[in-house]
């Protein structure tokens, strides 16, 4: 009996140390964190055309959004937290300007009538630094668009990027508060 006894203890023990290290894993990986802005991928993707996003999506909260939380004629980082990235496996062209294939980071202007679009090369660890400036460096700016507001009947409570494939051409939108964006995406 003292036999059995002592397997069952090793066998829990063994047991015990796979649980605690799964739990150490979960908190490392953000797997039990609840963030205030999730993050979120979305991609789009027809014969060779990859196109992919990475970003993060804050709420309104009853807040005023665009010049108000989002000052206007400043850059932003598009998002909350880290910096938002677009990706595409192919050359294409956004307002008659080509974007060479490639990893950006997607930086942006907002201006009550149009906002500048801009494809940064360089990839940020975050997407402010500790005075929450944003962190985009123009130097490595590889393209830059103009995009004019169209304002929205509903209310969108959290920003929302994604691709709208009924346009022709393919767009790719930024839609937060009762503000969109459409940028338009021609594969070269």
């Amino acid at each position: 009996m003292t036999k059995t006894n002592s397997i069952l203890k090793w066998i829990l023990s063994i047991l015990l140390v796979i649980v605690l290290a799964l739990i150490c894993y979960l908190y490392t990986s953000g797997s039990f964190e609840q963030r205030a802005s999730p993050k979120d991928t979305i991609s789009y993707k027809v014969n060779d055309l990859t196109l992919e996003v990475f970003y993060n999506r804050p709420y309104k909260k009853g807040r005023d959004i665009f010049g108000g939380l989002v000052p206007y004629n400043k850059v932003w980082r598009t998002g909350a937290n880290e910096a938002t990235t677009f990706s595409s496996s192919l050359p294409i062209t956004i307002n008659n300007k080509k974007l060479p294939k490639g990893l950006y980071t997607l930086w942006t202007i907002p201006n009550a009538s149009s906002w500048e679009i801009i494809f940064n090369s360089k990839q940020y660890p975050w997407g402010v630094d500790d005075q929450m400036k944003p962190m985009r460096d123009s130097e490595f700016d590889v393209l830059t668009v103009k995009i004019p507001v169209t304002e929205i009947d509903q209310v969108i409570e959290q920003f929302t990027i994604g691709f709208d494939n009924l346009r022709n051409p393919l767009e790719m939108y930024l839609a937060w508060d009762d503000t969109r964006i459409n940028i338009p995406i021609i594969p070269n």
